[in-house]
């Protein structure tokens, strides 16, 4: 391992870089041919982000009530919400629209008005029998206020499931057949089929049809974050290329470092087809990220190359410098950065696992890219001009470098006062930040699908479905009258939480039976008594099509009911609310002895989903930084050296969790990922200065303060590039349309720049004020990592 960072290693690594350059570039080629041919294995998840391991207790309730009922995110609703659909040729179009849809091969089945389905007694053969409310079509003003009345008024089993009575909404479901939710064949379904049929239903009658559920909202989503990445990448490009060129005013140098970054973008796709993993709405993150992270990697090897030829002359002599000197240093950072990535892998959720396997395995190819790349094709050019170098000489950059020298020279008090005050303000602001588990937070806010899930919420009371279900155990247990009992005390106070939606279950089945058996008389819409049950349960046996109705609340064997309700989209402390009322109404309701009752749900599922990453936060940032640490110990070989270097990178991140609770934004699975990535990469600039430092130690004969000037004013530069393209480059993913992509962007961005601040004003400060103690001979007498003499006996052999 020592062989990897020492001078041999690296001398020898430039040697071969220079003396097989065509070697290499076509294994370049090569390698990139390889990964162009995994793209075909890339897909984009049909499912949603499941943030929970797969052998969580939540995960393992949630599959198990699958299996008792199958898939629930199957249903996609329809809405209209206009009073002139109430008139003859509108109401007919939306019933044909509705039995268009249950021709298609995706379909499972369709509800509709048309579909609805009055229980009528009849006495003669002692069973109830169904009858349409719409028999073939609505011919006439009277028919359709005679069916108004009936809906509105006479039958509550179905108020609130296709129509809202108070506001005359009407609804349609749609139920897609279950082994096709999580396939491409949803997307054909959603896209081709759904969208276009609804357009031309809206021309032709002129109404405004709401469309929403889970398979809608994922398909639309995921199609989001498809448009986005090409969105993202072209971005990416554009504003970091702008910016290089900016600071070195050359098209040459502008052209090659894109050419790298374009390179790692390729490997980075095909890394994810060699894997087969999906494209998420993290792992889409991925392409645009090599970007930013790769121009820094250019820019310090490009400055260095330019810098050494400026000072010699000799461009065999800088090429090598580039490597041997800037080498070591970029692969730490590099190493460090991609260890920030690395650490989502332990967390155990399969997104975050693949997000950091990617991410990581991509940084390093891009740091391999650059350090071959860069060297190889500046060794076939010719000497820089003199217009090339003119950014060396810049007075603002030379003002700049001159500012930071004056105030770590004299300011330094200040510098830890204001240092002091920061971190003061921010842990007050930590304590005030909260958690969201909020599903629709970070989806596009001005999209249509996301206004119409408002709509839904208004009208129905929320999309998000939340299962309850009952286990009896024991065969036909759910249809015993004080199983129903039960339900319906659990289901009063559903009724009375105003972020759920009316419940559905055998229950609402029952009370409607009873109603039909008194003739349709809304006042006996209630469970039976215990004399009237069996007359009831007679007639229901009896009544075939009565079965159909029973399938989706109670499973074949009766032992199993379940309960389904809508969840409004709320954060995760009103959930939270819900979920303790409910379970407690549960235990007093349900004895233990005789039920076993769970809660699960797509609803559930991501509140538990954005817990479960919060309590991971802790562990990945410490690991990240324990990590970091590690490398730190390796290339110092001093303790205190660690601690020093690790100050100037953490307050940033305390700094930016303050800002976030100030603000109000809440800690949630896209702001999760912001404090390992910012630390991974800030630290990048604490490696490059103290390498330079230590550099700067042997040859002023261990004099700690023109070392420090001098490591201020040659890194300074070049950490100022970075950090700026840093800025602006992670500022690219603040125009997504993705809320939490929007807040990734912009707290890495602050975090950076908080950070780039830190290591050129704090980092020195403390090497000057502590330099007593981290600095004496005894520690750094043995040769640092990193340490390569001005002038060597590889530079005589170059030279030659």
């Amino acid at each position: 391992m020592f062989k990897l960072f020492s001078k041999d290693f690296w001398d020898v690594t430039a040697r071969l870089i220079l003396r097989n350059k065509i070697f290499i570039l076509v294994g370049i080629i090569i390698a990139t041919y390889f990964f162009s041919r995994q793209w075909d294995n890339m897909r984009f998840t049909y499912t949603e982000a499941n943030l929970l391991p797969d052998d969580h207790s939540v995960n393992i309730t949630y599959n198990n009530f699958l299996k008792t009922f199958g898939e629930e995110g199957n249903l996609i609703v329809l809405g209209v919400k206009d009073s002139s659909l109430f008139s003859v040729n509108k109401l007919n179009a939306w019933n044909r629209l509705s039995e268009d849809f249950k021709k298609n091969d995706a379909v499972e089945t369709v509800v509709s008005i048309k579909d609805l389905q009055k229980l009528v007694k009849n006495t003669k053969s002692e069973k109830f029998d169904l009858e349409p409310f719409i028999k073939d079509s609505i011919t006439s003003i009277k028919q359709i206020e005679n069916l108004q009345n009936e809906l509105f008024h006479k039958y509550p089993f179905y108020d609130n499931f296709l129509f809202n009575k108070e506001t005359k909404t009407v609804r349609t479901a749609i139920y897609l057949k279950k082994d096709i939710v999580n396939t491409s064949a949803r997307k054909d379904f959603v896209i081709d089929v759904l969208t276009k049929k609804l357009e031309i239903f809206e021309q032709e009658n002129n109404l405004d049809v709401r469309v929403s559920g889970m398979p809608y909202i994922r398909t639309l989503n995921s199609q989001n974050i498809i448009d986005e990445i090409n969105l993202f990448v072209i971005a990416a490009l554009l504003v970091t290329s702008i910016i290089f060129f900016f600071f070195f005013r050359s098209f040459r140098a502008t052209f090659i470092s894109l050419v790298v970054v374009c390179i790692g973008v390729m490997w980075t796709l095909g890394i994810i087809g060699l894997l087969n993993y999906e494209i998420t709405v993290l792992t889409a993150l991925i392409p645009p990220l090599i970007i930013v992270i790769g121009i820094p990697n250019c820019i310090f090897l490009i400055n260095k190359y330019q810098n050494e030829v400026k000072l010699h002359g000799n461009k065999v002599k800088s090429l090598q410098r580039v490597i041997t000197k800037i080498g070591n240093a970029t692969l730490m950072t590099n190493v460090t950065t991609a260890s920030g990535f690395a650490t989502f892998i332990l967390t155990e959720s399969k997104l975050l696992k693949e997000f950091g396997v990617v991410a990581s395995l991509s940084i390093l190819a891009i740091f391999i890219l650059c350090l071959l790349i860069i060297p190889i094709i500046y060794s076939f050019m010719p000497y820089p001009k003199d217009r090339h170098l003119e950014h060396l000489n810049k007075r603002w950059i030379g003002g700049f470098v001159n500012w930071m020298e004056l105030m770590v020279r004299q300011k330094r008090i200040a510098i830890y006062i204001t240092s002091i005050v920061l971190l003061v303000v921010s842990i007050i602001g930590i304590y005030q930040i909260k958690i969201s588990g909020s599903l629709i937070e970070d989806m596009p806010q001005e999209s249509d699908f996301v206004n119409d899930i408002r709509f839904f919420e208004d009208e129905f009371n929320g999309i998000m479905p939340l299962e309850i279900m009952i286990d009896t155990k024991r065969k036909k247990g759910v249809m015993k009258l004080s199983t129903l009992k039960r339900m319906d005390q659990l289901e009063d106070l559903i009724i009375e939480t105003p972020e759920l939606s009316k419940p559905i279950s055998v229950v609402s089945l029952v009370k409607y039976s009873k109603q039909a058996y008194y003739n349709g008389n809304t006042k006996f819409y209630q469970l039976p008594t215990s004399q009237e049950n069996s007359f009831i349960l007679s007639y229901a046996k009896n009544s075939s099509s009565n079965v159909d109705l029973l399938n989706n609340f109670v499973d074949s064997t009766g032992q199993y009911a379940r309960i389904t309700t809508f969840m409004k989209d709320i954060g995760t402390d009103k959930m939270e609310r819900i979920e303790e009322n409910l379970q407690t109404k549960i235990d007093k309701v349900f004895p233990e002895k005789r039920y076993d009752v769970i809660m699960t749900g797509k609803a559930l599922l991501f509140q538990k989903g954005t817990k479960y990453l919060v309590k991971n936060l802790v562990i990945s940032l410490s690991l990240a930084i324990f990590l970091i640490a590690l490398f730190m110990a390796y290339m110092f070989r001093s303790g205190r050296m660690i601690v020093v270097s690790l100050i100037p990178n953490l307050l940033p991140l305390l700094v930016t969790a303050g800002l976030m609770g100030y603000l109000g934004v809440p800690i949630k699975p896209s702001t999760i990922l912001v404090f390992s990535i910012a630390f991974g990469i800030s630290v990048d600039d604490t490696i490059h200065f103290l390498a330079k430092y230590r550099q700067e130690l042997q040859a002023n004969q261990w004099k700690i303060k023109i070392s420090v000037y001098g490591a201020l004013r040659e890194t300074g530069v070049s950490m100022f590039y970075t950090s700026i393209v840093l800025f602006f480059g992670f500022s690219v993913f603040t125009i997504s349309s993705f809320g939490g992509t929007v807040a990734l962007g912009a707290l890495v961005s602050a975090t950076l720049l908080f950070a780039m601040l830190s290591n050129l004003l704090l980092l020195p400060s403390l090497l000057l004020s502590l330099e007593r103690s981290i600095a004496n001979k005894e520690v750094l007498k043995k040769p640092p990592i990193n340490i390569i003499p001005e002038e060597d006996e590889s530079d005589k052999d170059f030279n030659k």
